[in-house]
């Protein structure tokens, strides 16, 4: 699968913080250089979009964190 910028750039931090929790603004941030209702909706579309590329490997999921970010879980 080939990413766009913005995908890429979103799995890169999800990865730098592996089981862990990557908070919402940090992402926001560093990708769209702001953090507003619209880019973090613009966010949310490239979450989902991370999901359905991962969605055939039981072992990786990206969950919400309520409040606080999204977490990349990768189950050994």
């Amino acid at each position: 699968v080939k990413l766009s910028q913005k995908e890429a750039a979103l799995l890169n931090l999800l990865c730098q913080h592996k089981n862990d929790v990557l908070p919402r603004e940090k992402a926001l941030k560093q990708i769209w250089k702001d953090d507003n209702y619209f880019t973090a909706r613009s966010m949310d579309v490239y979450i989902v979009k991370l999901r359905k590329y991962f969605s055939a490997d039981p072992g990786i999921e990206i969950n919400n964190l309520h409040g606080n970010g999204y977490s990349l879980l990768v189950k050994s």
